[in-house]
């Protein structure tokens, strides 16, 4: 390896620290609370490196979100990819998805997206997407553009499908975050969650009724009268 390679993978090393770092502070105590010292001591890298690698404290924390876009993207990316080249074809034969393809879609997005939000690995995700739905700034505009505009956006065409009514309209729009919110109460909430289910965690037994809820709920879409087109 030449001296050039080493040092790229140092500098590789040393960003995916701080960004790693970043995610779980920022969730926590938000860019005000939050120092450059509190920052570099979290990832065990030197001061200077946030302005070197990342201009700035505000750099980095845009840089977070963008960072958090991709660690989630490893998790639903192979999905959203596969429904999406679905869609491509059918709409290259003028075709339209049919109620039993997206009831299907739905399920495996929704069982995903359960899957990965009672995880421990979306904890500080979590932390530092809801301070952003509070007071929004450039990294929630990165995180939307990047993940959850695309995301919600499918899973609004699947909803439409099964509704048979126009994924654009305002009623599918609504019943789409509603379904989605029916899905991420289980991490926002996720201490009541295990309060009134009377869990101490959520382990393989508790996931898999999650998973057979969420499949419920998407049994449960049906058209609305007045709705349908």
């Amino acid at each position: 390896m030449t001296d050039e390679q080493t040092q790229s993978n140092r500098a590789e090393i040393t960003r995916e620290k701080l960004l790693s770092a970043a995610l779980d502070v920022f969730g926590r105590y938000g860019f005000d609370g939050t120092s450059t010292r509190q920052l570099s001591e979290a990832a065990g890298v030197n001061l200077q490196a946030i302005p070197y690698y990342f201009g700035s404290k505000e750099g980095l924390y845009v840089a977070t979100a963008e960072y958090l876009v991709t660690r989630i993207e490893r998790h639903v990316g192979g999905l959203r990819q596969r429904i999406g080249a679905r869609l491509m074809e059918l709409a290259s034969a003028g075709e339209a998805l049919s109620e039993e393809e997206a009831r299907l879609f739905l399920t495996d997005m929704a069982m995903t997206m359960v899957s990965l939000f009672v995880s421990k690995e979306s904890e500080p995700w979590a932390r530092f997407i809801i301070r952003e739905q509070m007071e929004p700034t450039e990294a929630f505009a990165r995180v939307y553009r990047g993940l959850m505009g695309p995301m919600i956006g499918i899973v609004r065409q699947m909803i439409g499908a099964i509704l048979g009514e126009d994924p654009a309209s305002e009623h599918v729009r609504l019943r789409t975050l509603a379904f989605v919110g029916n899905i991420m109460v289980f991490r926002v909430a996720h201490a009541a969650v295990l309060a009134q289910m009377e869990w101490q965690s959520v382990g393989p037994e508790q996931l898999q009724t999650l998973r057979n809820l969420v499949a419920e709920l998407v049994g449960l879409l049906e058209p609305t009268k007045g709705h349908r087109r």
